[in-house]
């Protein structure tokens, strides 16, 4: 398994032909016909890999991508002339560093790190270290390492396709993340417009439940740029009503969570929220605006009324 990870795929295919024929010989013809597909899986892999001629060594092939703020840098890894895998690793960028810089940190970090140092590494941009990384790699390797800029050819074609992949893979993650921050800061901004508010960054909603009118809780969600923050999550026992009183079971928690006096630095309640949803229409939301007056703090409320399958269908807010 590790050589054929490795890409040493003819040691594998004599194992698995031979396999096969004890099998059939021994008349266990199940077993033949698996090995016969395992062998044929080998060769179509040993097929997509090789990636150019057999004459080449052991190398690893590095080109980036970048923009104003992140780099992706992609790593293809050659054992024995095929491409036996691929790798890429994003990087924050702090200022208007070029690529060549970049590249020359990478490589810095990747390879005092890696287990297995190729005998050639292919780079689209010369480094300022060159030499002296080279003479580190060496060393570890035990052979001679170098770095070699690609200019033309077949070379230049694979650095180019390592550089494509990379600014794929940058390209893909700007959308998956313009997406995620329509969905979730996008959200935001959404009822921000609906109410008049803008940079609604924490949000907090409250519920009561309880069992047949016994046993109140109350509940508060925190979302954070359109993100549930779980861990800012809390419930609260009620303790001060008997029986199933929503109005003043909230006026207990929202009083107990404005008046609760933090332990730390930070906890969940050190930091006030920007919006307060409440979990019903015109009374919860009085309720909310009652507490906060008479504590002198000064938050938007809203209401989620809710449809008949308890879905919300708007927000109730200033009547």
């Amino acid at each position: 398994a590790v050589g054929f990870l490795n890409g040493q795929d003819e040691p594998v295919m004599k194992y698995l032909e031979e396999k096969m024929r004890t099998a059939s010989e021994t008349m266990e013809f199940e077993k033949a016909i698996e090995y016969r597909d395992l062998l044929e899986s080998v060769r179509k892999v040993a097929q997509k890999q090789k990636i150019t001629s057999q004459s080449m060594e052991d190398r690893d092939i590095i080109a980036m991508a970048k923009d104003e703020r992140d780099a992706v840098v992609q790593v293809f890894f050659v054992r024995d002339g095929k491409l036996i895998g691929r790798e890429h690793f994003h990087m924050n960028l702090t200022g208007s560093e070029s690529k060549a810089e970049i590249l020359n940190s990478f490589v810095k970090q990747f390879y005092a790190g890696t287990p297995f140092v190729p005998h050639e590494i292919w780079v689209q941009e010369e480094l300022e270290d060159a030499e002296v990384i080279a003479s580190f790699l060496t060393a570890r390797r035990g052979q001679k390492v170098r770095f070699v800029v690609p200019k033309m050819g077949e070379k230049e074609r694979l650095v180019e396709l390592a550089e494509k992949n990379a600014k794929m893979v940058l390209s893909q993650d700007k959308e998956k993340i313009k997406r995620e921050e329509l969905r979730t800061i996008g959200a935001m901004n959404q009822i921000g417009s609906w109410i008049g508010l803008s940079g609604i960054k924490r949000v907090e909603a409250y519920d009561i439940s309880n069992i047949s009118g016994f046993e109140s809780v109350g509940s508060m969600v925190v979302y954070e740029k359109g993100k549930p923050k779980r861990n800012d999550y809390r419930k609260f026992k009620i303790k001060s009503v008997q029986g199933p009183d929503d109005y003043a079971s909230m006026e207990e928690v929202l009083t107990r969570r404005f008046t609760h006096e933090s332990k730390g630095e930070y906890d969940s309640f050190s930091i006030l929220p920007d919006l307060i949803l409440m979990d019903g229409g015109r009374g919860q939301v009085n309720i909310a605006r009652k507490v906060l007056g008479e504590l002198g703090i000064d938050i938007p409320v809203c209401g989620m009324v809710k449809d008949d399958n308890h879905r919300t269908r708007g927000v109730y807010f200033n009547n």
